[in-house]
């Protein structure tokens, strides 16, 4: 039983990091007005998994709001 929750804890975890670098691979393939709307969406919640990502791309593309 043990090495079944573990076996099936390991594979939501695969799972998970699968959608967390589609989520990232996603915020990077946007275009810069999208990627800065997406920004603006978020300024004021940046607190949020989504908003880090977000404006990490727009800091590292160095464009601006």
């Amino acid at each position: 039983m043990l090495r079944l929750n573990l076996k099936r804890r390991a594979s939501q975890n695969a799972l998970a990091a699968q959608r967390l670098t589609g989520i990232q691979a996603s915020i990077i393939a946007l275009d810069d007005e999208d990627l800065l709307d997406m920004a603006d969406i978020f300024r004021n919640r940046r607190d949020t998994p989504l908003a880090e990502y977000a404006f990490a791309e727009v800091e590292r593309r160095k464009t601006s709001l």
